[in-house]
């Protein structure tokens, strides 16, 4: 029998970086750069901590790949886990299915804001669109790495040609009942994966609006799609891959960070390569280019983690992440529920701090610091929310 797995430290470690670059909220430096408009540094620092508009990518836009990535990550272990515990097939099958059930409701109920008259039936919430592939994620990587890597390949290949056999607008297309405009429209080739005018678009338009609504979808205001879960199913699967290749690895730990490092550049390079000759990278509709490039960085991101906490051994400079990694479901949906309300209470009690042009600062990092005590404080508790 396998022995038990270890716990992945610099996974923990890694998780609660992301976790915590995402409730930061940019750290309020987007408003501070406002305050700058010709300053090439301070426009640089805003591009980095906002999502681009359509094709290319930032610091920003690397967030959900990351969470995905590790998603496919923690899942090996879990399943090791569940089988040494002596649980069976239908038992690991409920779980994962009340999982993936769970999170699209979770994902449905965060879409849903409090002046809607009805549910919001959209499902590109980073939480429902792990909810809608988990069940498959968890099928594949039930099989084994090798089958796993197969599907990756199925799923670039078959994402690929869907939109490329999508046709492009006529001449005398309406651009406005689409909710798009003309200048939405990529050059050449390219333009099978534009804004609004792509096959994930108008699938959306099909079955967005088979679910009560108070008024006809048309199209999402950032170009988001439902059907961006299944070319984001390979980037779990890539996580998904690493983690029972690092479990079946006999190698030592810091040659396994070598060779985090080595797919890492390899994935960033292929997606690159194929960002020039094929398809765009769109972080929006989850492209194939855009799930290489970014796997790729978030290998790069995870081969520094790997080689400072396991082969370094500096846990205790990564315990402030670990503790947020940990919880990483809660400070998520804390971050989303309740973010505005903890910066209402910090300006009623700390008012002045907030004023001029670094208030933005200090507001956000204020919400962070509230987060991260409430996860430290659970970390003390032993409570961690999971489902």
């Amino acid at each position: 029998m396998q022995a038990a797995p270890q716990r992945l430290l610099s996974l923990d470690a890694f998780r609660g970086f992301i976790m915590l670059l995402m409730a930061s909220s940019g750290f309020g430096l987007v408003q501070v750069a406002r305050a700058h408009p010709d300053s090439a540094f301070w426009q640089q620092v805003a591009f980095q901590l906002s999502h681009v508009d359509w094709t290319g990518c930032a610091l920003w836009d690397l967030i959900q790949p990351a969470f995905m990535f590790m998603v496919g990550m923690a899942l090996p272990f879990s399943l090791l886990r569940r089988r040494q515990d002596g649980q069976g097939f239908v038992g690991r099958f409920a779980h994962a299915l009340v999982r993936a059930v769970a999170l699209v409701l979770i994902g449905v109920l965060l879409a849903t804001r409090s002046g809607d008259a009805q549910t919001n039936w959209t499902f590109t919430n980073v939480l429902a669109q792990i909810g809608l592939g988990y069940l498959f994620l968890w099928l594949i990587a039930s099989l084994g790495w090798e089958y796993a890597v197969s599907a990756i390949c199925v799923l670039l290949a078959g994402s690929w040609f869907w939109f490329w056999q999508h046709p492009l607008p006529g001449a005398d297309f309406d651009f406005a009942a689409a909710g798009a405009a003309g200048t939405d429209l990529l050059p050449g080739s390219f333009g099978h994966w534009s804004k609004h005018l792509n096959a994930a678009a108008d699938f959306d338009r099909w079955l967005l609006n088979l679910f009560p609504r108070a008024e006809p979808f048309v199209a999402n205001p950032g170009g988001y799609t439902t059907l961006n879960f299944i070319p984001a199913l390979a980037t779990m699967l890539m996580g998904a891959v690493t983690a029972e290749l690092l479990l079946r690895s006999r190698s030592s730990v810091a040659r396994q960070s070598l060779h985090l490092l080595a797919a890492g550049a390899a994935c960033l390079l292929a997606g690159t390569l194929l960002s020039l000759v094929a398809v765009p990278i769109v972080k929006r509709i989850w492209t194939p280019s855009w799930v290489l490039f970014s796997g790729g960085w978030v290998l790069l991101f995870l081969a520094a983690f790997h080689w400072l906490v396991e082969a370094r051994g500096q846990r205790r400079l990564v315990f402030p992440l670990v503790v947020v990694g940990m919880n990483s479901l809660f400070i998520y949906l804390m971050h989303s529920l309740c973010a505005g309300w903890i910066a209402g209470r910090l300006k009623v009690h700390f008012g002045a701090a907030f004023a001029g042009t670094w208030g933005p600062v200090a507001e956000k990092c204020g919400v962070l610091a509230v987060l991260w005590l409430l996860c430290y404080w659970l970390y003390r508790q032993r409570a961690f929310l999971r489902l």
